[in-house]
């Protein structure tokens, strides 16, 4: 991995206002990834049943929600635009064997896809300087 600056993981900005009040908008998170129940409930792994949005939402829900909010805030910041950034994570990427950034997240691809865009990010962060 290349090395980087020791924060830049973390979004700058909260383009997509996923991060009010200190707590993620899993609801928002979801939508904006055009994501069905079922579909969370296969890439969290966890069951069908137990999917909220709520103050009960499970741990290991809200870990994985947060996590990709984390990612889209990335991309948003980038893009700087929530139509933008919702379409970047709908259409076939190339660089990804042609699946949407949303598919790898539906299939449990998260951390591939994590580190394609920490890197595509870091990447274009030097080619700027």
């Amino acid at each position: 991995m290349p090395d980087l600056p020791l924060f830049s993981t973390v979004p700058t900005n909260d383009y997509l206002s996923l991060f009010q009040g200190g707590r993620t908008d899993y609801r928002k998170v979801v939508e904006l990834l055009a994501l069905s129940k079922q579909e969370v409930a296969r890439a969290s792994n966890v069951p069908k049943q137990f999917v909220r949005y709520d103050q009960r939402i499970p741990k290991e829900l809200e870990n994985r929600i947060k996590e990709w909010a984390i990612a889209v805030a990335q991309v948003a910041a980038y893009f700087r635009d929530a139509q933008k950034t919702a379409l970047w994570f709908q259409v076939p990427n190339p660089q990804l064997g042609n699946v949407p950034p949303r598919d790898m997240i539906r299939f449990g691809r998260f951390r591939k896809l994590n580190r394609f865009i920490f890197n595509a990010l870091s990447q274009n962060e030097r080619d700027a300087e």
